[in-house]
């Protein structure tokens, strides 16, 4: 038997349906399956959270804070979409196979413009993904609305199903996080 975790035969399936569309070369194909077997810490661990947010730079900070205190806990691995190499044509295939594998996902809402929309839209989109996926969404003092109306919406789902932690400074967001499962 190997030392090294394989990816599960669940991981290919699903790789296989989100890809059974698309014609990819033998090169794709491969960067794909590498990409794939970079996530092995997924089946290491107990517990793995896809951390989804704004990449700007102070938004980011906040993201990998999140990510960093997940880690921190015993048998748990977590990271954000970025930590998964490879240059993929579809992003959004990249996140629907990452999608299906992990235990939880976690979006870091703020208002910023960069913000993680389209996978928003994927989270609800989905029986699957909005089962287990969770939002730690920021509040703000000045604004009434920071969020547009289809945001809103998708806030009030999680929030109907206890799955909104809401934060306004960084020790929140913290203590937020740790309220994850």
């Amino acid at each position: 038997m190997s030392e090294e975790p394989q990816v599960s035969a669940d991981a290919l399936t699903s790789a296989t349906e989100q890809l059974d569309e698309e014609e990819l070369s033998l090169s794709d194909n491969e960067e794909i399956l590498h990409a794939l077997s970079e996530l092995t810490p997924i089946y290491e661990n107990d517990r793995s959270y896809f951390v989804l947010g704004n990449y700007d730079r102070e938004p980011i900070r906040r993201l990998n804070l999140v990510v960093d205190r997940l880690n921190r806990r015993q048998d748990a691995y977590a990271f954000r979409m970025v930590d998964v190499r490879g240059e993929w044509d579809n992003s959004i295939q990249k996140f629907c196979l990452i999608a299906d594998i992990v235990t939880f996902l976690v979006g870091v809402a703020e208002k910023e413009p960069s913000d993680f929309l389209v996978e928003q839209g994927l989270l609800v989109g989905t029986t699957e993904y909005f089962s287990k996926s969770h939002v730690l969404k920021r509040e703000y003092d000045d604004t009434e609305h920071p969020f547009g109306w289809m945001q809103d919406g998708v806030f009030e789902l999680f929030e109907h199903e206890g799955r909104l932690y809401r934060w306004r400074t960084e020790d929140e967001l913290v203590s937020a996080g740790e309220s994850l499962p």
